[in-house]
């Protein structure tokens, strides 16, 4: 859904020695996006969709703070920023 690209670009990160963890990171803020939208992302793309903008910028943020404070990520608190900025997408119930 979210390229390691554009990632990387967010984050402000050239080279290619983390991209692997960087992969990581991204299907990990993927779940959590998902869990806290209770549909998965590929349903955005269903009919030639695309990603909105807000969620995009939501993974990149969850994946800043695994990548930023990856020993002390504080999840309860990731998850409920993620809550608030997708609430206008998130579906009552999966």
């Amino acid at each position: 859904m979210v390229s390691l690209n554009e990632t990387k670009a967010f984050l402000r990160i050239d080279s290619s020695h983390e991209d692997a963890l960087i992969t990581s990171f991204i299907t990990s803020a993927e779940d959590i996006v998902e869990s806290v939208l209770r549909y998965p992302l590929s349903d955005f793309l269903l009919d030639g969709g695309t990603l909105p903008e807000l969620v995009k910028t939501t993974v990149w943020y969850v994946v800043s703070q695994f990548y930023e404070f990856r020993e002390n990520v504080d999840i309860r608190k990731l998850t409920e920023t993620a809550s608030l900025l997708l609430t206008s997408y998130r579906r009552k119930e999966w």
